[in-house]
Order: C-alpha cells, then structure tokens, then sequence
C-alpha cells in the first residue's frame, strides 16, 4: 500500500486498468481507435494511484472528458484517464457575484443549466455547448458574444510530475482565442480537477449577435431574461449543428481567422459579400465557415467523411470514416481557402 501525498490516505491501488479498450463510444466523432490502456477516475485520491504506479506514470496520457474535441487518427498507445470528478457547489458570493464551483468532469451544458435554474448569469450564451466543464478552459470555449474569459473566476489542477494541485486565476490561463496556457506551453502537464465561475446577479443580457434576436422574436418573447436567451441559443445550434448522437462530429472544426484590416479590405473589393467582424485591435475576423463554402465544401462528402450540409465549419463522421479520412479532408479544405482566399486557416479540434 502507498500513501497519497496530498489527502495522507492510504491507497490500495485497486484501480480497474483495461487494456486495448475501444474509445469509438467515447469521442463524438465516432472514430474506432484503440487505447493501450484505460481508466477512469472519480477522487484526487484515484488520479494519485494511478500516477504512484510506476508502471503507467512514465505513459503517454491523454485525460478524455466528453471527447467532444478531438479527432483520433491512430491508437493511442499509452493510458487514457476518464476523468469522472462530480459536483457543483455555490461556495461564496458578495453584492454583485455568485461563486460557483463544479468538478471538472461534469457535463458542460448540465452545469449551464444548473446556473440558469438558480439564476447565475453569464454563460447563458454558452448552452448546448458540448464536453465537460474541465476542457472548457483549456479551449476558452465561446458562442454568440461570449467566452469562458469572460465569467472564469481561478481552476484547480494537479500537476502531473510533482503530484501537487496549483490554483490558476484569470491571468494565469492566459486566454486567447480558443487557446489557453493548457494547449501551449503548460499542455498535457495538468489534470483540471475543478473550475469555478464568477457569475452575476443582475444579469447583463448579450444579443449582439442577430441569430439571437430573430429567434426571440420568432419566440415571441415577452420579457428577455437569462432563460430567454438560452432556449434561443440552444434552438440556433440545434437548428444549425448536427447531434453528435446521431451524425459524428466534433462541432467547429476550424477557428476563425484573423487578419489585418488591409487584407479584409482587399478581399472585399474581389467578394463584396465576405463576412467580417473588427475586433479591438484593429484587424477583422472573418467567417471560416463563409470562406469553406464559397470553396465549395458544404454538404460535400468523401467516403464517409463529409462537411455539413448546414453548416461549413463542421466536419463529419456519416458512418466508418477513420480519423485519418476526416483529417486530410480539413487538410483538403486549408489548401483550398489559402489557395482561394490567401487566408490561412486553423484547426480547432486537437489531433491525436
């Protein structure tokens, strides 16, 4: 027996440890690849025993929540941590905020749903967003106006190598778009254990985006609040997105890209109709899924791989296509946008 150097439990290591375990069940897109080993932990204490054991420490890890952001294109040959923490506690609040904590392993539209019920607003925006709260971070995940930036008050990790658990404020993150300190320089160096949300009282309504107010018109609502605006993005991307349960997918497949004002001008005098949103900085971001479709890839298809008839961003998994399939078909895409466009895009799903 050993003893956990963070709780001072004793651990009887009694772990179940599979071995060439499928994961087709457990990644959205519904590839067919094989993990060398497979576990999944509830408890700090679990994450530990694993990482106590010689035998898997020195392993390639891949932690897996939802699978909703990852695309296999092989076996993973080393030990895949199911990550299972559970709970979602209020833990303080003061005149303007909520403080709301959930394990990173509970499910990312739940915990939304949990907030909008107990009237903690902020990520109303971000329903129907699929995976677990644990990745939401490492992606800054953002829908219709908003990101997980915007309301993330500090997360809680345990560090791999030295077996101790580092609290990360805002700062510390480092949040970009669709990026974080967790996909760079500090990438598969942490396991998320928990993430807590600085949420408001009074809530400050975003329907910037027009989708939303067309569809509370269309809902004919009266009085917009918090639970207004989450039915009416989960009705868009309902509308717009395929269910993962039935057609493979990972949901955005590709960033949108930045470029200068220069080149959004220049583009705009050969394709007047190109969409185009100036940020802050100055430059413009254009629709990814705007440029994939006037290259002609919506709703077209390769073997079992294919771009969404609805939406251009999304890549799909109509049956048995394996990773390696859906991965050139995107590589087909970049070249034909750079190509068309001179516009260079990027992949927003992480390849394994």
């Amino acid at each position: 027996m050993k003893t956990c150097v963070i709780c001072g439990k004793i651990l009887n290591l009694t772990m179940k440890i599979l071995e060439n375990q499928s994961l087709k069940k457990r990644n959205t897109f519904g590839i067919d690849a094989t993990a060398k080993y497979f576990t999944e932990f509830s408890s700090i204490e679990n994450i530990h025993e694993i990482l106590s054991d010689a035998r898997y420490f020195t392993l390639n890890k891949l932690i897996l929540g939802g699978g909703s952001n990852l695309l296999f294109t092989k076996n993973f040959d080393g030990i895949v941590l199911k990550n299972n923490l559970k709970g979602i506690e209020l833990i303080n609040e003061d005149a303007e905020y909520y403080y709301v904590r959930s394990a990173a392993g509970e499910a990312w539209h739940s915990f939304v749903m949990y907030c909008i019920e107990n009237n903690f607003a902020g990520l109303e925006n971000l329903s129907l967003i699929p995976g677990n709260v644990g990745a939401s971070p490492m992606q800054n995940i953002g829908a219709y106006g908003v990101e997980l930036k915007d309301h993330f008050y500090e997360l809680e990790a345990y560090h791999i190598a030295d077996k101790t658990i580092h609290t990360f404020n805002n700062s510390d993150c480092k949040f970009g778009y669709r990026e974080s300190v967790f996909k760079r320089e500090l990438k598969n160096q942490y396991i998320i254990i928990s993430v807590t949300f600085r949420l408001l009282k009074k809530p400050k309504l975003n329907t910037s985006y027009g989708a939303i107010e067309k569809e509370l018109e269309a809902m004919n609502v009266k009085e917009i609040n918090i639970q207004a605006i989450s039915k009416a993005v989960c009705n868009i991307r309902s509308s717009k997105l395929p269910n993962p349960a039935e057609i493979g997918n990972a949901g955005s497949f590709f960033k949108n890209p930045e470029v200068v004002k220069g080149k959004y001008e220049f583009l705009k005098i050969s394709y007047p109709e190109i969409v185009g949103y100036e940020l802050e900085n100055g430059n413009v971001k254009l629709a990814a899924g705007w440029l994939i479709e006037q290259c002609g890839w919506k709703g077209k298809t390769i073997g079992d791989a294919g771009v969404h008839k609805l939406q251009a961003l999304v890549l799909v998994n109509y049956g048995n296509a394996k990773g390696t399939e859906i991965f050139d078909l995107s590589q087909q895409i970049l070249d034909s946008v750079k190509a068309k466009f001179g516009v260079e895009l990027e992949r927003e799903v992480n390849i394994i």
